[in-house]
């Protein structure tokens, strides 16, 4: 019977550490730094080589083992009335924007290009959720809302995006962040109706989704990594 309760103890030790080092994993961000992490990280932190969405904590977005994005260029101009466009712009700088940082990146196929702003909104202040908010809402919107103002990169497969280029738009709130993600086609294509049965009632919605579908995994992506670059 001893042995019988010792091994029990022993499994049970052993459950208690497997539990504590499945607790270490967790991402808990630092709510004070998560403010403060646009301007103490580097701009290579904050918009790295290549990023995709991390299939379990095991892993960063940065992590070039899951990348399905390659980064282009970083914007050096961090105003928000030229990184942002229409409602998007006017909604921000109303709540009091501080910034808006850009980078473009390309996914791994060459073919679609895309710019992330990360917009700084006030401190201890609900203008990120309501921003975010918004360019969430943007998505069900027949004619959806640009938002961000592409940032082309000279000798690059973005040296040619452009405004007229835009196909999708998506965003996300991150805590006094919000951040949001313009997209179109590296050649240029634009969203357009759907031909004969296929656009009847739809209108360029249906078009213009998957541009919309990437635009917002990739603004759900960076709200991912600048959480944890909060940790």
């Amino acid at each position: 019977m001893l042995t019988v309760f010792g091994v029990l103890g022993m499994l049970g030790g052993g459950a208690l550490v497997a539990h504590a080092y499945s607790n270490a994993q967790q991402v808990i961000p630092n709510q004070a730094y998560t403010s403060v992490v646009w301007r103490n990280e580097t701009t290579e932190a904050l918009f790295p080589e290549t990023i995709g969405d991390p299939p379990n904590y095991t892993y960063e977005a940065s992590d070039k083992k899951i990348a399905q994005w390659n980064r282009m260029g970083i914007s050096e101009d961090t105003s928000c009335s030229k990184g942002l466009s229409g409602e998007t712009k006017e909604k921000a700088l109303e709540l009091g924007c501080e910034a808006v940082l850009r980078a473009t990146y390309v996914d791994l196929t060459g073919e679609m290009v895309a710019t992330v702003a990360i917009v700084v909104m006030p401190k201890d202040s609900e203008a990120g959720s309501e921003l975010g908010q918004y360019l969430e809402d943007q998505s069900g919107e027949d004619v959806p809302d640009a938002a961000v103002v592409p940032l082309k990169v000279p000798g690059t497969l973005a040296a040619k995006w452009q405004e007229s280029r835009r196909n999708g738009m998506g965003g996300d709130p991150v805590g006094t962040y919000a951040v949001a993600v313009t997209t179109g086609a590296v050649d240029g294509r634009n969203s357009a109706n759907l031909p004969g049965d296929f656009g009847e009632g739809v209108g360029t919605v249906e078009d213009r989704k998957p541009w919309m579908d990437e635009a917002d995994a990739l603004a759900t992506t960076f709200g991912t990594h600048i959480m944890n670059l909060a940790r």
